[in-house]
């Protein structure tokens, strides 16, 4: 086990973000460039939560919250520090954040083909429910 400082992001980090995303997490968003990480930061300052050991980003999750729900993405953690309680303490982190804004929910986003994620969130007392599906329309600007 490790003891991961855990910080939000600050748009300085947005670069390495990606790239350790890269790295990482399964999958890609139509989101995923600098432009779209530094949105995110600024609007809101607390969602991009990231956990470093010995100055080296080795998790983060984004845990956002719109003044409704409480929606959880991109939890990642490098594959060289799985299973020495990254997830967890990232979790945690964003757990508070919901908590200390009265949500009243955790809604994870995983992909359906992502196994160990789906072991790790089930772990973390997270339930999947079968009767939603997510639906989307990218949005592009003419």
């Amino acid at each position: 086990m490790i003891d991961p400082l855990i910080r939000t992001a600050v748009p300085a980090d947005a670069q390495d973000v990606l790239a350790f995303w890269r790295e990482a997490a399964e999958g890609t968003s139509i989101t995923d460039d600098v432009d779209g990480v530094t949105r995110l930061i600024e609007r809101d300052p607390q969602a991009l939560i990231l956990a470093e050991s010995g100055g080296l980003l080795v998790g983060s999750v984004i845990a956002g919250y719109d003044g409704w729900r409480c929606s959880l993405y991109r939890l990642a953690v490098l594959p060289s520090h799985r299973r020495q309680g990254v997830a967890t303490a990232l979790l945690e982190a964003a757990e508070r954040r919901f908590l200390a804004v009265r949500g009243r929910r955790g809604d994870a986003m995983v992909l359906e083909s992502n196994e160990r994620a789906q072991r790790a969130w089930s772990a973390a007392g997270y339930r999947r429910e079968d009767h939603w599906r997510r639906w989307v329309k990218p949005l592009t600007r003419s």
